[in-house]
């Protein structure tokens, strides 16, 4: 698909997490080799998504942040994966700081000195799992006209600007997954603009940010504190808050520079998504927040001029903030400046049968995704109108698919050397690149990786299989995942299981004892 190299540079940078992927345990046994980052969405590596979201977003100055240990696969298929390859120049960098493992918290991240030396300009933040079709230019946009802040200091830094994330409801994607993760985030509505927005614009689905958090720890605090409580200094700020439950971080975030020394500032900030954005939309109506958490004098303000310099919060403020520094003078005097409210937190809420935003980070949404992407119309019937995540066509190679079977085209895609022997019957599955599908197979909502040999008479019902894995003919699996390289045994039946080697399950359970110790070191 062509990108939209040809627009103005924004003048951000991108960073794209690349995290280890933990929840597909059954396709990452081996993460040196295979991360999470290569894992195929609709029989594209999943990093592809998140570098194209960028480039047509406009930015090119693209950073791919990854452990040391998946440097080396990641570095492999940006030269050699066709998809990769055929990216527009200039490509990803690829950077793997030495300190940055499986356990790096993704503040942590943007703490690392290597990281910090990177991020000169205000930036996007991106995980790999990212399926967005939404036009990011819309979004930056968005960000432009109501959280960037136009004037800049002698240093050249913006230090007005506020921020701006993306979220999405669950419940009402066109294909809901039931274990999907949610968020729990409370919003207030902005000022109307003076001038009339248009329809399409994505201003009539913006709000200021007050609380974020997972829905997981929404249910630690009621559980502890027999409740949901709020502040009354919240609806003091706000007379309108609106709660919503089952929608979802898409971890998109557009940052100003600034952020980097807030996170520095604050060494207890380990999540992106819980702590920094969540402790930054409180102090916007927490009294005394900010400044605990060093914001006014990163902002550079003046403490002494600011009539909300005082050091006084009550005992709940300094109780619930993760620093209790007290206000120091700021760093680059500008005179007796003085700003009655930090830069907003934005929230941009994706609306109910828009384009496609989803996060990947399990199997199962793997599988959803991929069967969701694979009913888009290819260029070839679309033409000019095809999605940006449009194959060029939906059966790659015609030539290897024999008479007298049954292909649903316009829900199916099947890869690069892909086989088909005849009386076979694929429905709405994506098969990846150099698979075998041996005669009389049935297929119904699969999701095959590169490689896969699928024996005669097999019958698959949502199943995903590993890379190069093989199953055996008369085979009959329903909500199987098969782990790469495995060999299926010959009329095996199974169902709502992981088949895996003995020393996929032993990685496997020594995964779940080891977030068990964690868990009860945490309670300690």
């Amino acid at each position: 698909m062509p990108h939209a190299v040809n627009m103005p540079a924004p003048g951000l940078q991108a960073l794209i997490l690349c995290g280890p992927g933990m929840s597909f345990t059954t396709f990452l046994a081996n993460l040196d080799e295979n991360p999470k980052a290569l894992l195929p969405i609709a029989n594209r590596p999943m990093v592809w998504y998140p570098i194209d979201f960028c480039y047509r977003m406009g930015i090119t100055n693209i950073t791919l942040i990854c452990p040391p240990t998946a440097a080396a696969a990641i570095d492999t298929a940006l030269k050699t994966n066709p998809f990769l390859t055929n990216l527009p120049h200039p490509w990803p960098e690829l950077l793997a700081p030495e300190n940055l493992d499986e356990n790096t918290g993704t503040a942590e991240i943007l703490r690392l000195p290597e990281v910090r030396a990177k991020v000169t300009t205000d930036f996007l933040v991106l995980p790999c799992d990212l399926v967005c079709e939404l036009g990011g230019d819309k979004l930056l946009q968005t960000w432009m006209v109501r959280a960037a802040d136009r004037s800049a200091l002698n240093d050249g830094s913006r230090r007005g600007s506020g921020g701006l994330g993306v979220w999405y409801d669950t419940k009402t994607v066109t294909t809901p997954v039931k274990s999907e993760m949610t968020d729990f985030i409370a919003t207030a509505p902005l000022a109307q603009p003076a001038v009339p927005t248009s329809k399409d614009s994505l201003l009539h689905h913006l709000s200021k940010l007050v609380i974020a958090m997972p829905t997981d720890t929404l249910s630690d605090i009621k559980e502890m504190k027999n409740g949901l409580p709020i502040r009354h200094a919240l609806f003091g700020k706000h007379a309108k808050v609106r709660l919503l439950t089952t929608h979802r971080d898409a971890h998109i975030y557009i940052f100003p520079q600034w952020i980097m020394d807030f996170v520095a500032e604050n060494p207890r900030f380990d999540s992106i998504s819980e702590d920094v954005i969540g402790w930054w939309a409180k102090a916007s109506w927490q009294t005394g927040l900010a400044e605990k958490l060093g914001m006014k004098s990163i902002l550079h303000y003046n403490v002494e001029a600011s009539e909300e310099g005082s050091t006084h919060g009550d005992d709940n403020d300094a109780a619930s903030s993760p620093t209790t520094r007290q206000p120091r003078p700021a760093r680059h005097a500008i005179g007796n400046l003085r700003t009655p409210t930090i830069p907003p937190m934005l929230a941009y809420i994706h609306p109910s049968g828009g384009s496609i935003i989803r996060r990947v980070d399990d199997a199962q949404l793997q599988l959803t995704v991929s069967l969701q992407l694979a009913k888009l119309p290819s260029v070839e019937e679309a033409g000019a109108d095809a999605s940006p995540f449009a194959h060029v066509k939906k059966v790659a190679y015609p030539e290897g698919v024999k008479p007298r079977t049954t292909i649903t085209r316009q829900d199916s895609l099947l890869a690069e050397n892909v086989t088909v022997d005849e009386k076979t019957s694929i429905k709405e599955s994506v098969v990846g690149a150099s698979c075998q599908i041996k005669e009389g197979a049935k297929l119904f909502q699969c999701l095959l990786m590169e490689g896969v040999v699928i024996g005669k008479s097999c019958k698959l019902t949502r199943c995903i299989l590993g890379k190069n894995s093989v199953v055996g003919e008369g085979s009959t699996l329903t909500n199987c995942e098969v782990q790469e390289n495995l060999l299926v045994e010959p009329k095996t039946e199974d169902k709502d299981n992981r088949l895996m080697s003995s020393e996929g399950l032993e990685a496997t359970q020594q995964e779940i004892d080891d977030l068990a110790l964690a868990d009860e070191e945490f309670e300690m």
